[in-house]
């Protein structure tokens, strides 16, 4: 399945078809992050469930920390 991520082209595994299993593919599970998935704001509860499908558009912001 082909998504686009953060304005780019994606291709996911098959096994990758929730927000939460994305999350996990990109290894940013221990990390703050913010999603947007086709321009709407995800609430982490809801990653679980937000099913991806073909051509979906998601934005995804991890925050860094530095000093």
């Amino acid at each position: 399945m082909r998504i686009q991520l953060n304005g780019q082209p994606y291709d996911l595994p098959a096994e990758v078809d929730t927000v939460e299993r994305l999350i996990q593919h990109l290894q940013l599970e221990q990390r703050i992050v913010v999603v947007e998935h086709n321009q709407h704001v995800l609430e982490k509860e809801d990653h679980p469930s937000a099913v991806l499908h073909e051509g979906d558009v998601l934005e995804i912001v991890h925050f860094v920390g530095g000093g």
